[in-house]
């Protein structure tokens, strides 16, 4: 597969007050990202372009507006105002909120946390771009007793991201191209640089948990797990995710007008993950599919 190289983008793209973020979505009563249920907050914006991406609706930092043809009702003379549309066709995507009101949001599902074990976990987009606001966010429920997570590439300062990770009772950190040069070159990351915020929070007594993005034609391949093996070796992890690839994002990219890089490429089986699972499960870690 050819891809063009990944543009530039920095965390600097977006750096809102403190007090206000932009988010596109609250999911709630999620079992996959995190212990017990969880609602999931998905903060808007993005430095990286990972190919297989499931939420292309997170990479614009900006306010997004998609119209969607199963809700068209072919009004006679349509404004193209997702504020005005009758039908909900015209859709904004992404919304600032404020500490107060994402709090009061969440909280209305206290009851499945207690019940359950579980909590909220921030994810995206890239939640290090609004690192500011989600560390005063989590702050505030930690407080509240409410369990906290985040979902993150890693990829920032270590000054950005360990105030955040220190507010999370766990930190689940992907783990996707483990060369260096080409994760720069496909993804935009610094590849480096994660594996060395993976140890500094490890080594500051931070439970982190790697997830490893299994992706034909990028990391479904021994040769990338080996070397995630050959660097998590010498770490104190003994629990490790699997995220299989899936085609569920490709209706969004059609709606925004963008191109999906993996159309065609096929979900791998139980198959084709085995070899690989029994890798990691031999050399003495959980596995756990799909986080």
């Amino acid at each position: 597969m050819t891809l063009s190289a990944a543009p530039r983008i920095s965390y600097e793209v977006m750096e809102p007050r403190a007090d206000t973020a932009r988010i596109f979505n609250i999911q709630r009563y999620s079992l996959n990202d995190g212990q017990g249920i969880r609602t999931v907050v998905f903060f808007k914006g993005c430095p990286h372009r990972c190919p297989w991406c499931a939420n292309p609706e997170s990479l614009s930092p900006k306010i997004e507006t998609v119209r969607r043809e199963s809700k068209c009702l072919r009004c006679v003379r349509c404004r193209q105002d997702a504020d005005e549309c009758p039908s909900g066709a015209w859709e904004n995507i992404g919304r600032d909120v404020t500490l107060e009101q994402l709090e009061r949001d969440v909280l209305k599902d206290d009851i499945f946390f207690r019940a359950s074990g579980g909590g909220v976990t921030l994810s995206g987009g890239e939640v290090l771009m609004q690192a500011e606001f989600a560390t005063q966010f989590l702050q505030r429920l930690r407080q509240l007793g409410i369990r906290t997570a985040i979902e993150t590439a890693g990829d920032a300062s270590f000054s950005r991201l360990l105030p955040l990770a220190s507010a999370c009772d766990e930190v689940l950190f992907d783990l996707k191209i483990m060369d260096a040069e080409r994760a720069r070159e496909v993804l935009n990351i610094n590849q480096l640089r994660v594996l060395e915020n993976f140890r500094q929070l490890l080594a500051a007594g931070i439970k982190v948990i790697p997830r490893l993005p299994l992706i034909p034609g990028f990391t479904l391949n021994d040769e990338n797990v080996t070397q995630i093996l050959a660097f998590l070796a010498p770490l104190a992890v003994q629990e490790i995710h699997l995220l299989p690839f899936h085609q569920y994002g490709e209706p969004k990219y059609h709606q925004l007008s963008k191109v999906w890089q993996m159309a065609g490429v096929t979900t791998p089986t139980e198959q084709d993950i085995a070899p690989l699972r029994e890798k990691i499960e031999q050399a003495g870690y959980r596995v756990v599919m799909g986080g």
